[in-house]
């Protein structure tokens, strides 16, 4: 399995739990240290193998699946983690402006196309992709247009290649988590109480207020979708945007 994103928030869960039963982990993330620690941390180490990876750098990538085919490694799970978040209000003054908001798209779909077709001649019948995408890929949320649009972006994406790998026989689901509790969720909360003058606090009663089950989720609480989504079990699903929020959003 190679999961990217894994070293940190929901991809550390991840790693985690398909550690846990027995998967043969390839991870890969652009912070070396985190990296180790995560290796370092799982129980069966003997299982693990890690490599820094940039995956906006093509050669990078390219590089990365020349390695895994020499190697003879098998892909039959890939989870299209990694992804940034920060806000991009349109009305932004900053020279980079664009450049930020360009960036994440990038990041969030580009980097998943690009690693996704460098791993596709390593991906047997039976493969499954799930694709990272959020809430805001089905709703909006002012100040951060272009994480939206890239999450909206990955749910197209999804059901794009589920009909073109189908003749593959490779399954392409994408997962739409709420609120958890990562470091990166909680910046975005942090900029949206300085954007409109409240407290942190504030504003995540009034997130968890428009839950059916009002509580932050924590990365271990969503990793069974995952295990459901790459495992046999889950074999006539393929297309999907599952939403895990809480009852935030429906459908």
């Amino acid at each position: 399995m190679v999961l990217t994103g894994a070293g940190g928030g929901i991809g550390r869960a991840l790693a985690h739990a398909f550690a846990a039963q027995g998967a043969s982990l390839m991870l890969l993330d652009r912070e070396a240290d985190s990296l180790l620690r995560l290796a370092d941390a799982l129980a069966a180490p003997n299982k693990v193998s890690t490599a820094v990876c940039d995956l906006g750098d093509d050669a990078q990538v390219s590089m990365l699946a020349s390695q895994l085919q020499a190697q003879g490694a098998r892909v039959d799970v890939l989870i299209n983690n990694a992804g940034s978040e920060y806000p991009t209000p349109i009305d932004s003054s900053a020279p980079d402006a664009m450049a930020r908001w360009a960036g994440l798209l990038d990041n969030n779909v580009v980097s998943m196309v690009r690693l996704t077709r460098a791993l596709l001649p390593l991906m047997p019948a039976g493969a499954s992709v799930i694709n990272q995408s959020s809430i805001w890929g089905k709703t909006g949320v002012a100040d951060f247009s272009a994480y939206v649009a890239s999450k909206h972006a990955v749910i197209g994406l999804t059901r794009s290649l589920a009909f073109e790998l189908a003749a593959r026989g490779i399954r392409v689901n994408a997962v739409c988590p709420g609120w958890i509790r990562t470091d990166a969720a909680l910046r975005s909360l942090a900029s949206m109480a300085q954007q409109q003058g409240r407290s942190e606090a504030e504003i995540e009663r009034e997130l968890l207020s428009r839950q059916a089950l009002p509580a932050m989720l924590a990365p271990a609480d969503i990793a069974g979708i995952y295990l459901f989504l790459a495992s046999v079990d889950a074999a006539p699903l393929t297309g999907q945007a599952i939403v895990v929020s809480n009852g935030e959003v429906m459908g």
